[in-house]
Formats: structure tokens, C-alpha cells, sequence
């Protein structure tokens, strides 16, 4: 009894250690072992297709550039290819010029904008529509 202090406070106690972190559970370790290598496989399908693709894609137009090239070097520069004359179409006549305007005149009506400077060019639009349909005489294009 005299070997023990009554009045001393016991040593105090560390404080619990946190457990060092669990490693990856064993159906996580199956899965990213069949997963991982499939991954990598797909990568490296992918990136082979692209590569012959650009590659493919490379030597057509190489050989359309040589094609061009042998076609120039037969031909004679001095010859130039004939360029196509222009097609004349034929005038339209004045009383279709006036129902193309009246369409005109009506989609510029069925127009709605919420611009003020766009609006304004679609007024002016329509008064000149309007103006050419009352005059009668309609200007040749």
C-alpha cells in the first residue's frame, strides 16, 4: 500500500491512432485488371485507325496532284482551255416582273424583326417595291 501514491492522477493516455488506409478490396483489383488492358487496346485502335485514315486520305491526294501534274506537262502551255460562254437567258416579261414584285412585296410583309436598323431597311425595301408596282412602268433589270 505504500508503494502505491493515493493522490497521483494516472499517466495519461495517447490518443488513438487512425489505421493506415485499407487497400483496394479483391473485386476491385479483378475489375481494373480486365478493364485497364481493354482501355489500352481500344486507345491504340483508335489511334491506328486515324493514322491509316490521314494516311489514305494523304497518298489520294498525292496522286491526284501527279495525275495533274503528267496532264499539264502533255498538254501545251500555250493552248489555254476554252473558257464557256455566259448563257443568256431570256428576258422575263413585265407582267411577271410585276407579280414577282407583289411576292416579293408580300414575304417582306411576313418579315418580323425586333432589330430597329434591320426593320428600317425592310420599310425602305417595301416602299420601293410599292412605288415600282404603282408606277406601271417597271425598270428593266
Amino acid at each position: 500500500m505504500a508503494s502505491q501514491p493515493t493522490g497521483a492522477p494516472p499517466p495519461p493516455t495517447p490518443p488513438p491512432q487512425q489505421p493506415p488506409p485499407q487497400p483496394p478490396s479483391a473485386a476491385k483489383k479483378g475489375f481494373l485488371r480486365r478493364i485497364f488492358p481493354l482501355l489500352i487496346v481500344a486507345n491504340l485502335a483508335v489511334g491506328v485507325y486515324v493514322l491509316t485514315r490521314t494516311g489514305l486520305k494523304d497518298k489520294k491526294t498525292e496522286e491526284e496532284a501527279s495525275t495533274e501534274n503528267k496532264s499539264l506537262e502533255k498538254t501545251s502551255p500555250e493552248i489555254a482551255p476554252p473558257v464557256p460562254a455566259k448563257k443568256e437567258l431570256p428576258p422575263i416579261p413585265p407582267e411577271e416582273q410585276l407579280q414577282l414584285f407583289k411576292w416579293i412585296l408580300q414575304e417582306k410583309r411576313k418579315v418580323k424583326t425586333r432589330d430597329p436598323v434591320e426593320k428600317k431597311k425592310i420599310d425602305e425595301d417595301k416602299a420601293l417595291l410599292k412605288d415600282i408596282i404603282r408606277s406601271g412602268s417597271i425598270p428593266s433589270l
